[in-house]
């Protein structure tokens, strides 16, 4: 096998490890108490009802941009095997993430698609979709519909939205909703009582060296094990990734794996420079590729690492744009 071979191979591997936290156990707990249990306790694909309406409840995971949260529910909908896979060989939830333009038709349009309905005319009524949706869910038997980046769901058709949600949670064809988006998404479910009342919270909580430190490090020394590389010994790394991550946990394993393809592209000048560890200079610069910053703006150069404003860009054009709508 080549050496490029054996690079992606490596490469391929890296991406695909999955690094548990107690996030898993969470909602996957979360989601067991959903389901009922049949005489022998083991859970089936049936929904439990909370009222006398034969109301479900659901779940929103919410966290920042960069934090996990899509590979954490999916993980988590894939550990069940009654919903892992339907009797149609189907899994028995429903994935979509919200299309363009976000509005309720185009959501219910694309729900319907992901489904594998056949075509719909998009000029139907957006409520006959949603009746028409309800139908085809009892007949796959779908359990969960699953929403991702449910906060750009609410860019518009607010209450239109937040009715429908409640109607797909009402009757004897009623499913399990699961929103996962940012912290906007919890801020409009809570402006409906008799929404956010239906839904329990799974939030990402920041990254604090001083509570995940040790386990980041032995995240960093298993990551060069596998690709065959000596680990970091610079005391403040986990400190600069941690804030280079913007403190959210799915974005420093995103930033590991970036140093060690940066390392695995340049792999010829390392070896002639007879590097064979991983050294803070490498993530340097694979932060460099992915921030476009100068020396002096790099989390892993500067001395007060901490003081930098990493996405003060951002800030000022979003404030620029917010006067010029005003």
């Amino acid at each position: 096998m080549s050496h490029h071979a054996q690079t992606a191979r490596a490469l391929e591997h890296l991406r695909s490890l999955h690094v548990g936290s107690d996030m898993d156990t969470e909602l996957t707990g979360q989601l067991a108490r959903l389901l009922k249990r049949d005489d022998e306790g083991e859970l089936s694909p049936e929904p439990i009802r909370f009222t006398r309406t034969n109301e479900t409840r659901g779940i929103m995971v919410v966290g920042g941009a960069g934090s996990g949260k899509s590979h954490l529910v999916h993980r988590a909908l894939m550990k069940f095997p009654v919903l892992a896979e339907g009797e149609y060989g189907r899994p028995r939830f429903l994935e979509c993430s919200v299309p363009s333009p976000a509005t309720l038709k185009s959501m219910v349009l694309e729900m319907l698609e992901k489904s594998g309905y056949g075509t719909v005319s998009p000029t139907r009524q957006v409520w006959s979709l949603v009746q028409i949706l309800r139908e085809r869910m009892r007949v796959t038997g779908t359990v969960v519909l699953w929403i991702d980046e449910a906060h750009d769901l609410f860019c518009a058709d607010r209450n239109l939205i937040l009715r429908a949600l409640k109607s797909l949670m009402q009757g004897d064809d009623a499913v399990i909703v699961v929103l996962s988006g940012t912290e906007e998404l919890a801020q409009v479910v809570r402006t409906d009582p008799q929404v956010q009342r239906r839904f329990s919270t799974v939030a990402f909580a920041a990254l604090v060296p001083e509570l995940h430190g040790d386990l980041f490090q032995q995240i960093v020394g298993d990551y060069c094990q596998r690709a065959g590389l000596g680990a970091p010994v610079e005391a403040d790394l986990v400190g600069r990734v941690f804030h280079g991550a913007r403190y959210r946990f799915g974005r420093a394993i995103e930033l590991i794996v970036r140093a060690i393809e940066l390392i695995v592209r340049a792999i010829e000048v390392a070896l002639y420079a007879e590097a064979s560890d991983l050294t803070i200079d490498h993530f340097a610069r694979a932060w460099a590729m992915h921030e476009g910053c100068p020396a002096d703006q790099n989390v892993f150069y500067a001395e007060q690492y901490r003081l930098l404003r990493l996405d003060q860009a951002s800030e000022v054009a979003l404030r620029v744009s917010t006067r010029r709508r005003g």
